[in-house]
């Protein structure tokens, strides 16, 4: 365990008191041996579970070869990779970077710039929604629709609107003959895996394209087979002009991608933008294998089915509990709501060996391995199943 009293770390993490040394599929170990049933997955980072033996073959290659190369040289694997997103997503061009923080930036710049530069008007606004999460660099943040990650940072840059999700005529009014896009999660993870209605997001691309408007998808924790689809628009019918990604294209190597359609292309030419190790030859190796993976093992699918799975046994096992207020969920991002705050309970299934996360105060997430079984989501509910009768069972049931 490490000594936190003589950290040489800024402490912004509230960490939880585990060192995790070593995982394997959806199991982690402590530097104690204990072993843990992983259903936070590196936060939607490792959706083909710990170490992917393919992936892992994949680096071990590229590391044999080039580790690294500046962006002012063609770099032939980071050109496969892009084909790939390109040939499985509705985009047609694809900027690298190292986050999902940097790759929403990327798709603000790119959004303001094409107006700016290719239209030729002074559109520069973005409406973003309650409740959102998009990254923590000042821009993001500022997009973000929740003041708890702003606290200390003003002022903020300007242009970014927050309109109410699900309500279109909160958008309606929120637009301004200078806003230039609209950034939507489908699925609002960080806040409390809140779901995008249909009939929201279809009225939502028809007002985009009316007022010549961009629409930004993040799905920077949606994407990748998370939801039971490479990506999450294609369950709602519609083609966003630029998509955000991060998180599991690498199965853990830092990676982020903002992709696009072609009217773009202008919009970011030759020294617009950049990054340094965007587009590194070892995280595209990680990111080719994984979306191979992806789609030779016909993994969305998967997850779609254990999802459904998951979100029935939840209901159906949880639902004698007067704590649980809701469950929802798309593919394996699952929200169970609760009607106090769940850090308590977070705690006693991290003792009982489960690994979950909260989604803002009343949240538990599950987003286990795509790869995830039937026997161990049933462990997992029976973890959570105990914990709960423990704490209705005890004489202080909040004190757990």
């Amino acid at each position: 365990m490490v000594n936190l009293k003589k950290s040489y770390l800024f402490p912004t993490y509230n960490k939880f008191p585990l060192t995790l040394v070593r995982g394997h599929r959806t199991t982690l170990w402590d530097d104690e041996g204990k072993s843990y049933l992983d259903f936070m997955a590196g936060l939607a980072v490792c959706n083909l579970g710990h170490v992917p033996e393919r992936v892992k073959t994949r680096i071990q290659e590229q590391m044999d070869q080039l580790w690294h190369v500046s962006n002012l040289f063609h770099i032939p694997i980071q050109e496969e990779l892009a084909e790939k997103l390109v040939t499985i997503s509705c985009a047609d061009l694809v900027f690298f970077c190292n986050s999902g923080a940097e790759a929403n930036e990327a798709a603000i710049k790119c959004a303001r710039r094409y107006h700016q530069r290719v239209l030729g008007n002074n559109r520069y606004e973005i409406i973003t929604f309650e409740q959102s999460f998009h990254g923590r660099t000042m821009a993001t943040l500022t997009a973000t629709g929740q003041e708890k990650v702003k606290d200390g940072y003003l002022p903020l840059p300007e242009g970014f609107v927050h309109a109410r999700f699900n309500d279109i005529e909160s958008v309606r009014n929120s637009i301004t003959p200078k806003t230039a896009a609209i950034m939507l999660e489908l699925v609002q993870g960080e806040s409390g895996v809140h779901l995008a209605e249909p009939k929201f997001v279809f009225e939502l691309a028809k007002l985009c394209e009316e007022e010549g408007i961009l629409l930004i998808v993040d799905e920077v924790q949606t994407g990748i087979g998370r939801t039971g689809s490479l990506f999450a628009y294609e369950q709602y019918g519609i083609e966003p002009d630029i998509i955000t990604l991060a998180k599991g294209l690498a199965s853990g190597l830092p990676i982020g991608a903002m992709m696009g359609k072609e009217k773009l292309r202008e919009a970011f030419s030759a020294g617009s933008h950049a990054s340094t190790f965007g587009g590194s030859p070892l995280p595209m190796a990680a990111g080719l294998a994984t979306i191979q993976m992806l789609v030779e093992d016909e993994v969305c699918e998967r997850a779609k089915y254990m999802g459904i799975y998951a979100l029935s046994k939840l209901k159906k096992n949880l639902e004698a509990y007067s704590i649980v207020r809701a469950v929802r969920g798309l593919g394996l991002l699952i929200g169970i709501e609760f009607t106090e705050p769940v850090a308590p309970i977070i705690q006693k299934l991290h003792q009982n060996g489960l690994l979950v996360l909260p989604g803002g105060t009343h949240v538990i997430r599950f987003m286990p391995s795509l790869y995830v079984t039937c026997d161990e989501i049933d462990q997992a509910i029976g973890i959570l199943s105990n914990v709960l009768e423990e704490r209705d069972g005890s004489a202080d049931g909040a004190a757990l």
